[in-house]
């Protein structure tokens, strides 16, 4: 008895497997569900049989291709341009040949890419990018004076990387250069540059980097380098990028978003280094400017050292020593003429004060015959406040005394002047 064949390719197994013709025509039932895909590469081959068309379509930046047959009756319908090399749209539903598993796309409509529809993307593809701010010039970034080393991308052994070395050198011999050559062309040209360009990035002794490419046909000089990738990985670099890429009827999206744009790989040089020759006459010059400005300045100070020196104070020195030592003697006469005048008057309102302080003074009525009687340390002024016997203490003008009450006399007797 035969087993049963599982329902689904979860549910096989080593003991319970699926025929491969079932697994075939599953895959093909998958596959037909497909709906039709328009799709955009490259027609890498180009074979006829009867009518019918054996076409390989590659992508345009990966390395992946599939083999796409467009049967007769498609293919009458056609246009021109349907031919090796070319870029074409198509529109394509997978088909899956289950005798022999074979997969290939069955085109229904195919129609090149013109020029005029690439130059559109490229310009909607600038649109966008501006709006986003990438081309702005507060992004751009200033080359050096003077790189230490230049990197250089471009193609091996081209026109472009001949000039750039050539002229560079010319003006600047001194130059050092990092080159990486790389394909300017085809569907590896944006990666190729893209990868060249990071290593350039990360290496510290490349101070600016020039990605320069020569004349050539639209599609080969404008769209490689208007890839949107690359155009991201020069705006995200630090290393300042100039575009060289020598297309003056339609500048490719690089131009745009590079810190400086040059016209030509020959312009390019002329912006990365300055000529030598002109800075030696600049230098020349400046030097020149500066031994007339410094004679100038060493006359312009002579003349005026020699106005100083002519002056009195300087053509007689002394003079100015001579003049102060009079002013000086001249206000030590007169200070000592005021200070002497002062201490006179001074001396003589002491004088007075002295007189008047002794006219007043106890010993001044001692000294004219006058006493003072004590007793008891208290001053007698009325006799009535002693008694006989009583010791009193006289104080002369000159001496003392003491004496002894024998008798008293009441009543105040006026002192008669002497002579009276």
């Amino acid at each position: 008895m035969t087993e049963p064949v599982p329902g689904t390719a979860g549910e096989t197994s080593a003991e319970s497997p699926w025929p491969l013709r079932l697994l075939s025509e599953n895959l093909k039932a998958y596959l037909d569900r497909a709906p039709t895909t328009w799709i955009e590469g490259q027609l890498i081959e180009h074979k006829e049989s009867r009518g019918h068309l054996w076409l390989t379509m590659r992508d345009l930046d990966e390395d992946y291709s599939m083999p796409v047959t467009v049967w007769r009756s498609t293919a009458a319908r056609l246009g021109p341009g349907i031919e090796q090399g070319a870029r074409v749209v198509a529109a394509v539903k997978p088909n899956f040949y289950t005798k022999t598993g074979r997969l290939n796309l069955i085109a229904s409509e195919m129609r090149p890419v013109g020029l005029g529809d690439l130059l559109a993307r490229v310009e909607r593809l600038r649109r966008s990018l501006d709006a986003e701010g990438l081309f702005s010039p507060a992004l751009k970034k200033p080359l050096p004076l003077l790189p230490e080393r230049i990197g250089l991308i471009t193609g091996r052994d081209s026109d472009a990387m001949k000039d750039v070395l050539r002229n560079t050198h010319l003006r600047w011999p001194a130059a050092e250069f990092e080159l990486r050559p790389v394909a300017v062309q085809g569907p590896t040209a944006a990666r190729e540059v893209m990868a060249a360009l990071a290593e350039l990035d990360a290496d510290p002794r490349v101070d600016v980097i020039v990605i320069a490419r020569g004349g050539g046909a639209l599609e080969e000089v404008v769209l490689p380098f208007s890839d949107e990738a690359l155009v991201r990985a020069v705006a995200a670099a630090q290393t300042p990028v100039v575009s060289a890429i020598g297309h003056e009827a339609d500048r490719p999206v690089l131009d745009d978003v590079a810190d400086v744009r040059a016209s030509t790989p020959t312009d390019a040089a002329k912006r990365i280094v300055p000529d030598a020759g002109e800075e030696r006459a600049r230098i020349n010059d400046a030097r020149l400017r500066l031994a007339s400005a410094v004679e100038r300045r060493v006359r312009q100070e002579a003349e005026h050292l020699q106005q100083v020196r002519s002056r009195p104070v300087l053509a007689a020195p002394e003079t100015m020593i001579t003049q102060r030592h009079e002013d000086l003697v001249r206000l030590r006469d007169r200070a000592r003429l005021t200070f002497t005048g002062a201490l006179r008057r001074e001396h003589d309102v002491v004088t007075q004060l002295r007189a008047r302080v002794r006219s007043l003074s106890p010993q001044h009525t001692l000294d004219r015959g006058y006493a003072v009687v004590q007793h008891d340390a208290a001053v007698v002024r009325d006799a009535a406040v002693v008694s006989l016997g009583d010791e009193l203490d006289i104080l002369l003008a000159a001496g003392r005394l003491s004496a002894t009450v024998s008798g008293s006399a009441s009543g105040t007797t006026p002192i008669e002047p002497k002579g009276s």
